[in-house]
């Protein structure tokens, strides 16, 4: 049970449909972790990627955390009873001499070999991801093969912001999604409120409306905006002000009688204690929204359920953000509230299968092995150029 070889690459990603429009040179990584374990003359293979919203990490993986999985013996990164890789005991030989602290982005390399990883697993297991996990974590398997889901999308166009926000929410519609989020905080807030404005008219309720401000506002602007935001009665407002100002985040959630959303942009369980302890987050209402990839991959993603877990949160708070397959699964497996969906950008990595559809709001769970990227002809044909360049 060892892996053979470990392929990185690094490849642009658009926040928008039409791909030529500028999303300030934004990468991600894919990565193949080849195994030894054959299935119809083939070796089983892995694929991962490093989500959505950093950059690609190929120093960090090719150089640090890579060689360490390839130099491992079988016997190092098998499970108890030897079947299977085991992606936990993986884990700590990628993080083998690591310093506490330090998180960095070093999450992201480590959380994108994770995904490849559980791929793998799952694959040798020969069933899908989801079901993999329920195994592994003893619990139970779903009734109800869907999750809630809602698509994100609506950035800033650099022309024809409002038609062309209106035709990406109709997209929405059109494909299935109930819920949709935009962003706000790159413009003054009588323009976003335009943009509010126009996706709540296109949609069955504001409460369906969620909005990111991608960490813009700092004490003075975010006070205001969350005022100004008050009355419409948004599902959530997001990622207010630099993810480590728990200061204004605090005096927000204070006076804000909407749901708030945080954690995108936290790393780590060390992170996720301050949040918790120093945000202000309310634990009846509030939205919890770490990237399973960005926090060291499911082994650290655990950490932060099982320490906010202890503390009074429920996993229905929960709804990880990457809008693809990987937190699909793990929604699912860990009875989270739901996932977020990229159905139009960030592609060919964001959304579901190519027949995976969309009913009143809910996607269907995938039942290939793995976490089901072969099913994204795309995305499958773009991992393949990692095996055949």
């Amino acid at each position: 049970m060892r892996i053979v070889d470990i392929r990185e690459r690094a490849v642009p990603i658009s926040r928008y449909a039409d791909s030529s429009l500028p999303s300030g040179g934004l990468t991600t990584s894919i990565v193949a972790v080849i195994t030894d374990v054959m299935r119809g003359g083939k070796p089983v293979v892995g694929y991962g990627f490093s989500s959505i919203g950093r950059f690609a990490q190929s120093g960090l993986i090719r150089e640090r955390f890579a060689p360490r999985l390839l130099a491992a013996s079988a016997s190092a990164l098998a499970n108890r009873d030897g079947t299977n890789i085991d992606p936990f005991r993986a884990w700590d030989l990628m993080m083998q001499g690591e310093r506490p602290g330090g998180h960095g982005e070093r999450c992201v390399a480590v959380g994108t070999l994770d995904m490849a990883l559980w791929d793998a697993a799952a694959k040798i297991a020969r069933v899908p991801l989801y079901h993999h996990l329920a195994n592994v974590f003893d619990l139970p398997h779903r009734d109800d093969r869907t999750v809630p889901v809602y698509a994100g999308g609506g950035y800033y166009y650099p022309a024809d912001d409002i038609a062309r926000l209106e035709d990406e929410i109709h997209s929405f519609r059109d494909l299935g999604y109930t819920r949709v989020k935009i962003k706000i905080g790159g413009a003054p807030v009588t323009r976003d409120q335009n943009r509010i404005e126009t996706a709540i008219g296109l949609l069955s309720a504001a409460d369906h409306l969620a909005v990111d401000a991608m960490n813009s506002y700092d004490a003075r602007t975010g006070v205001s905006v969350a005022r100004a935001l008050a009355p419409y009665g948004l599902w959530w407002f997001e990622d207010i002000c630099d993810p480590l100002d728990f200061d204004t985040l605090l005096v927000i959630a204070a006076g804000y009688p909407g749901r708030l959303g945080a954690g995108e942009a936290l790393f780590s369980a060390a992170e996720a204690k301050l949040l918790n302890r120093c945000g202000g987050l309310r634990r009846d209402k509030d939205v919890l929204q770490f990237d399973p990839v960005h926090c060291y991959g499911i082994p650290g993603y655990l950490q932060i359920i099982g320490h906010l877990e202890a503390h009074g949160w429920k996993r229905v708070a929960f709804w990880p953000h990457g809008g693809h397959l990987f937190c699909l699964h793990l929604a699912a497996a860990l009875g989270l509230g739901g996932a977020e969906s990229n159905p139009l950008n960030f592609q060919p990595f964001g959304g579901y299968g190519d027949n995976a559809t969309i009913v009143a709001g809910r996607a269907p769970l995938p039942d290939e092995p793995g976490i089901g990227f072969e099913a994204r002809a795309s995305l499958h044909t773009l991992f393949r150029t990692l095996l055949h360049p």
